[in-house]
């Protein structure tokens, strides 16, 4: 990104601008910065049966443009999971939303491979419009809908034990986040704490130790957050595990001792994924 190409200069002997104006420019520009162009497939749409109820799902894959991506990150929503973002939008950006369009319901012929593939494309368009619109873009109404659902399962998934099911749906709700360009809000937090609650259970302490790493330069610059005490302690004991240095996060959580936090009534951060309400 541009911003890593001037800090490098300003810290270049003679660089040609010092810092505290090379960071003023920085956080101007940054609101002027084009996001990535994200491409929203529909990959497959089924129709699924249920006792009173028929229904086509619609598998989406969120696409960045010009890169290729091993893991897809994707999701599967069913019209009227479409209908009430529509309904929830327009209720709060009604000005933006005017000129969105959005499938019309259909008494009849549902089910046609006609009307199925009209619809696809049809909520294709609908989101890459919704994701084109700034204000839109970084709503929770917006941002929740491809995520919060894999969040919420996965956390079911980790309560019950069923950690390697669990472990693909935060894999994926991190991919979405990742896509969607929100990796440092609470919900990223949460979801690096699943995976590496996940990963631990399975055995996989490398990975589980590198989730504690990315969260922790997360909360660098937090001097207080709830998952911070939680994630210095799994780090410290898993980087224990793996024979990696664990001086720098053992020196955090000496800081927040002497700063009055008492770590013996700190949940784990299983006990914080369990409790965190996610509605």
């Amino acid at each position: 990104s541009p911003g890593t190409e001037w800090v490098s200069a300003a810290e270049r002997p003679g660089g040609s601008l010092l810092t505290r104006q090379l960071q003023e420019l920085w956080r101007r520009s940054r609101g002027s910065l084009v996001p990535q162009r994200l491409l929203f497939e529909v990959t497959s749409a089924s129709v699924v049966s249920e006792r009173s109820s028929k229904y086509v799902l619609y598998t989406i894959y969120l696409i960045r443009s010009g890169q290729f991506d091993k893991a897809p990150a994707t999701i599967a929503r069913r019209y009227s999971d479409f209908e009430q973002l529509n309904r929830r939008l327009r209720s709060r950006f009604s000005c933006d939303m005017a000129s969105v369009a959005f499938p019309r319901k259909r008494l009849r012929r549902n089910f046609t491979a006609e009307t199925i593939a009209k619809r696809s494309r049809a909520f294709e368009q609908f989101l890459s419009h919704l994701h084109s619109i700034d204000e839109i873009r970084r709503s929770p109404e917006f941002l929740e809908f491809f995520f919060l659902p894999d969040l919420q399962a996965a956390q079911r998934l980790t309560c019950t034990g069923m950690y390697r099911e669990a472990l693909a749906t935060w894999a994926n709700a991190y991919r979405l986040q990742d896509r969607l360009g929100v990796c440092s809000s609470g919900r990223f937090l949460l979801t690096l704490a699943g995976l590496a609650v996940c990963h631990q259970e399975l055995d996989q302490l490398s990975e589980a130790h590198g989730c504690c790493e990315q969260a922790l330069q997360l909360l660098e610059a937090q001097g207080s957050h709830p998952l911070l005490g939680p994630f210095l302690q799994a780090h410290i004991h898993l980087a224990w595990k793996v024979g990696k240095d664990k001086r720098r996060s053992e020196a955090r959580l000496q800081d927040l001792r002497e700063a009055g936090l008492p770590l013996q009534q700190q949940p784990s951060l299983k006990e914080c994924l369990i409790k965190e309400p996610l509605e």
